[in-house]
């Protein structure tokens, strides 16, 4: 991270000397600040678990230090059933649950798209002529409600509102409609929507990442508390458990799936504050910032092995050198982490660690598998169904008779399955109230109605029962994945922190879509009609949600 920041920053004597420091502690606190700050910094790590965030908080030494003496909330909750990389995202910085937002999956079904592909991706524009699910043209279209940064700028047009993310779904989802920059890393390059310059801050980032690719990384460090964790295992023929993230000279695949592309997107972060001067002017800016690694870190190798806990020591302090430099540049800014879900280990593991219980998804649960049943029994051709994780869709060129005949035989043969915890029609879920209670007490169909978006998700939705994940078969380096009801995929911290705030921690439940109304309060911003409540970030008798959220 320090490499990189010196390679990116416009350096000064002062900059270059906070670069080769240790990562500065937390000033020591005073009174919590009533002054609405100038730089609001929203990051989120992709699949931050709290399990993850528990199994190694007596560990950090670097930003998570920072972070943990500030407002803790362990327990924040992804409330809803679709624990996705984009509904997560959606929730973030919208104070708004995905069955508001639009953003139902990653992927869902729109038999109506006018391409072959019926299948679209969350942050795609399926308009453009000759584009897939999986080749597509980058879009925010699909977000129905504003991010903070968009009320922000409605309220003072001079706010500056920037999104960097390892993810396109990721920096399109918490930057929203209307951001002044906003770039991810597309497999090769950061890049943007067609058509924008290239600021100085992004280039040299360009150029900095393309040469530390150019170059072998030899294996990082093992923290000595990682030997608990450092065992291999086998699975489909293929060692993990005891990786180091070597990789070899080119290898832009291995630097994704690495620590070092989140010391990557932090120091952009860092060179767009310091290029446009972010938190300098008379408003207040904001910048969200998506680290990805830890995601493809968790699919690729799971997260109860080496790699993680490498992961969770380089995040720690790529933090700690992000606040050094943050710093340096006298902004006041206030900073909120949190995660677009948490997630699961590799099944093989679990099963060796106390978990007999756990089991990769049958092939008989697959919608495409439980279509062609149904239609064998009605005598139709093919299968009736279409599917993508939990959402089931039926045939909409079927007769409107047919469909109900289809829609009842599928929710039968659906809740007949072993693996199946729950199967709801739409007509259900709509039936069923948004829950009001705290979110570890929701009932199934209370979470798959947080994430229920008429029109866009399907006529069913099917759930899986715990520990059994939608995960066929781990061949092809797809080990471990998230995306159930369950808390374990729900579950993920909420971490606030401000020069001079009083720290404490609150055990209890609070929710992801809470973090917009908190901030909004900070800064004096008046909202209202979003699914999240203010949290009060002062410890004592006075209340920091007493004006704006």
């Amino acid at each position: 991270m320090k490499a990189l920041i010196a390679a990116l920053l416009l350096t000064s004597a002062a900059s270059v000397s906070a670069q080769t420091a240790p990562p500065s502690p937390a000033p020591a606190p005073t009174a919590t600040p009533t002054t609405p700050p100038k730089l609001i910094v929203a990051i989120s790590v992709d699949q931050f678990a709290a399990d993850l965030f528990q199994q190694y908080r007596n560990h950090y030494t670097g930003g998570f230090t920072r972070l943990l003496n500030g407002a803790v909330f362990p327990s924040g909750y992804q409330s809803h059933a679709a624990t996705e990389t984009c509904p997560g995202h959606s929730t973030i910085l919208t104070g708004m649950r995905p069955a508001h937002t639009g953003i139902i999956a990653n992927n869902w079904v729109d038999q109506r798209a006018g391409r072959p592909d019926k299948i679209v991706y969350c942050s795609e524009d399926e308009r453009v002529t000759g584009s897939t699910h999986e080749s597509y043209t980058v879009s925010d279209m699909h977000l129905k409600v504003p991010t903070l940064g968009e009320m922000m700028k409605a309220r003072d047009p001079r706010t500056r509102s920037v999104s960097v993310a390892g993810k396109d779904r990721a920096a399109v989802m918490m930057g929203g409609h209307k951001v002044d920059e906003l770039w991810w890393w597309d497999g090769k390059t950061y890049v943007s929507y067609a058509g924008r310059a290239v600021p100085p801050a992004v280039q040299r980032t360009r150029d900095a990442v393309a040469g530390l690719i150019a170059l072998p990384q030899k294996a990082l460090p093992l923290p000595g508390y990682c030997a608990a964790v450092n065992h291999p295992i086998v699975i489909a023929g293929k060692t993990y458990g005891q990786g180091r993230f070597e990789r070899e000279a080119g290898d832009a695949k291995g630097f994704r799936v690495s620590p070092a592309s989140d010391a990557a997107v932090f120091a952009m972060a860092a060179a767009l504050v310091q290029d446009m001067k972010l938190g300098k002017g008379p408003q207040t800016d904001i910048i969200d910032i998506g680290a990805s690694a830890t995601d493809y870190i968790g699919h690729t190798y799971g997260t109860q092995g080496s790699e993680m806990c490498i992961q969770m020591a380089q995040l720690d302090k790529t933090l700690g050198d992000f606040f050094a430099v943050m710093d340096e540049t006298g902004v006041d800014y206030e900073v909120v982490l949190t995660a677009d879900h948490g997630a699961h280990d590799a099944t093989e593991r679990q099963q060796q660690r106390a978990m007999p219980m756990e089991a990769h998804m049958d092939e008989n649960v697959l919608a495409k598998q439980v279509g062609t049943a149904i239609a064998g029994d009605l005598g139709l051709k093919g299968s009736v169904l279409l599917g993508t994780e939990g959402d089931v869709y039926i045939d909409d060129t079927l007769p409107a008779k047919t469909q109900a005949k289809v829609l009842a035989e599928a929710l039968r043969r659906y809740r007949a399955l072993p693996q199946i915890a729950g199967a709801y029609s739409a007509a259900e879920i709509m039936a069923t109230p948004m829950a009001k209670t705290p979110p570890e007490t929701w009932t199934l169909i209370e979470r798959a109605r947080a994430s229920f978006y008429p029109g866009r998700s399907g006529q069913m939705v099917v759930l899986l029962k715990p520990r059994v994940t939608t995960i066929v078969s781990p061949a092809g380096g797809y080990v471990e994945t998230h995306g159930s009801p369950w808390d374990y995929d729900r579950r993920v911290p909420i971490l606030f922190w401000r020069k001079g705030m009083t720290g404490f921690e609150q055990p209890l439940s609070v929710e992801t879509v809470d973090i917009v109304p908190t901030l909004a309060a900070t800064i004096g911003l008046p909202v209202s009609g979003l699914d999240g409540r203010c949290l009060d970030l002062d410890p004592g008798a006075a209340s920091t949600c007493a004006t704006g959220g």
